[in-house]
This record gives C-alpha cells, structure tokens and sequence, in this order.
C-alpha cells in the first residue's frame, strides 16, 4: 500500500489503529521516507504506542471506543495527509495475502487444512482468503484451507452476524477485553469477512474472557511470549478442537499476530493470575 502511494508522489499518510496496523504503517513509513501520523484509542498498550513513536511517526490519543479513532482520522484526512487506513484501502490486503504464501512455502509448498486468526477489523484473516484462493486458481494447492476467525467473546460482531445466518451487523454486547486488538465493534469488512469463512467451510469462534488467559499462560509456558489478542486463536484452537470442529491429525495453523514484549507488564499481571 505505502509502496503504491510513495509511486503516486503521496509524502504524508495517516491511520487509525489499535497498534499493530499502525506499527506496521509506521515502519513501513519510515523506510520509505513517509511522513506517517497515528490515530490510536488512550486505552492502547503503552508498548504499542512507543514501537510507532520509535519509528518517527506522530502519534495523537482519542478518548473513547476504537471507532473514535476511525472517525477522527477521517475528519483530519485531507490534500495534505492521504488516508491510508489498513481497514478501507484494498492495498493493504494485498499485502496481507503473502502471508498465505509464506505458509504455504513453510509446510513444503503445501496448504494447510485449516488457518485460525484473530480478528477484529479482519485484513489478516481477509489476506489468507486472497493469497490461497490465488493459489487454488493458479492449481498450486488442492484446496482452500478452511479459515476459522477467532473473537473475544466480549467484543464478537463476526461470530454474532455468522450464527445468525446473516452479513450485516447483528445486536450482542459489547464488553471491554483483554484482546485489544480484536476489540472493533463494527468492522467495515464484515460482509468480506462472513464471505470468506463460507466459502473456505470455515467458522468463528467467541472465546471467554477466561480462556484466552488460560490460552495466554500456556503458550507463555511453552516459550511463546504473545500479547493477548494473539492468545484469542489459541483458545480458539481448544475450543474447536473439544468440539471436533477439526482434528488433532490436521495441519491446523494458528496465527499469533503480536509480540509480548509490547505488553510485556500486563501479561505479567495476567498470568499471575493463573498461577
């Protein structure tokens, strides 16, 4: 996306994020000679906000829910700051999508049979959609993977819209989660997202509160220091599992998106409590 602005003669971008988009548009930014500002909620991980700070790129802190900072990016969008948006410009997912090929050159140029990942807006999940059906369209793999969107129960528009037949948001509470970077009430690309899922036979999954601590304390135990919206897939990977939604004998990836050392404090307190 930034490679396709800076072409285009755009100097100056900003973004609205939770933190890891805006890492991402941030770094990329910087290496490209950007000037990038990000729009991220008061309530991000601390450690988020230095990371895009390190990068150079200014920072401003919007009270209230992950869509504030949406609509504020939006209103200071102008000739002078293009808004590229890691949930609107398509771009963006196009670069996704090379995760979906480095899978598949991962496991020896094989697709796995199913793909777990945390979603909020949904790019991550929408890129492994776009790369593998390439794949299948150019008959390097057999079959799409079945992709499976995982969701703090507390905050899960995805799964909601799902099990009630529909693409269009549907009324479930919203909670506060420890899974922040899931934490988006309306995600722009829902009807993508719901698309997405069946056509691949896959599902959603809405994991408590409790289990994405306890996924959480056992990948940490394991050597894998996450933040918790990561954990989120890995509860979920439980969960389909006790249902027999997939098999033990499948390749199943899941996608752990965030490093723990951006929240390194709080999952300290976190799995204190598990122990």
């Amino acid at each position: 996306m930034l490679s396709y602005l800076r072409e285009r003669s755009v100097t100056s971008v900003l973004e609205d994020s939770s933190g890891n988009g805006g890492s991402s548009v941030a770094g990329y930014g910087a290496a490209g000679g950007l000037r990038v500002k990000i729009l991220a909620p008061a309530s991000t991980t601390p450690g988020k906000i230095a990371q895009v700070r390190a990068y150079g790129a200014d920072v401003q802190l919007v009270e209230g829910p992950r869509e504030e900072s949406q609509k504020e990016a939006i209103r200071q969008a102008d000739d002078s700051a293009f808004y590229a948006s890691h949930n609107w410009q398509a771009f963006f997912l196009q670069g996704t999508k090379t995760l979906a090929y480095e899978l598949w050159e991962d496991l020896g140029f094989r697709a796995p049979d199913n793909v777990i990942v945390p979603v909020g807006a949904g790019s991550s999940l929408l890129g492994c959609y776009l790369g593998f059906r390439e794949l299948l369209n150019a008959r390097q793999i057999p079959a799409m993977p079945r992709l499976f969107a995982a969701q703090p129960l507390n905050c899960s528009p995805i799964d909601a819209a799902l099990r009630a037949g529909v693409d269009a948001p549907v009324g479930r509470p919203v909670k506060p989660t420890i899974a922040e970077g899931t934490a988006i009430a309306r995600p722009l690309r829902l009807r993508q997202i719901i698309d997405a899922v069946r056509e691949s036979a896959g599902g959603t999954v809405a994991v408590q509160e409790s289990d994405i601590l306890r996924a959480l304390d056992s990948l940490c135990t394991r050597g894998l220091l996450v933040e918790p919206t990561s954990a989120t897939a890995a509860a979920a990977y439980t969960e389909l599992l006790e249902s027999g939604a997939i098999r033990v004998d499948h390749t199943t990836v899941v996608v752990l998106t965030g490093s723990g050392l951006k929240a390194a404090e709080r999952i300290s307190e976190l799995v204190s409590t598990q122990r």
